[in-house]
């Protein structure tokens, strides 16, 4: 089996795509403040990989008020969840490969 480079998508060469889309892809959403916490990332670095996915429509973005306050809340696209999969699948079979 000979895995190509091309199997693997550049939008989640990043670590912190690959786990912004982990969390997304496992939940229906979740909000900024949540993902930054949970990744434990700034204001500016969630926001520059958030738009990187969101330019790829790797992702959706749903804005809200929670009283006065502004709620953004992320969700995978079906386009980034199948996205996603393609990568993990080629992921899975390069480290098959590396078994053999």
């Amino acid at each position: 089996m000979n895995i190509s480079l091309e199997q693997f998508d550049k939008a989640f060469e990043n670590r912190l795509r690959l786990q912004i889309m982990s969390v997304l892809v496992a939940n229906e959403r979740y909000d900024f403040n949540s993902l930054k916490e949970l990744l434990q990332v700034t204001d500016g670095n969630l926001a520059s990989h958030l738009k990187a996915l969101e330019k790829e429509e790797y992702i959706t973005i749903h804005k809200s008020f929670v009283g006065r306050k502004p709620n953004t809340q992320y969700a995978a696209s079906a386009k980034g969840r199948d996205a996603f999969r393609k990568h993990l699948e080629a992921l899975e079979n390069l480290i098959k490969q590396q078994k053999q």
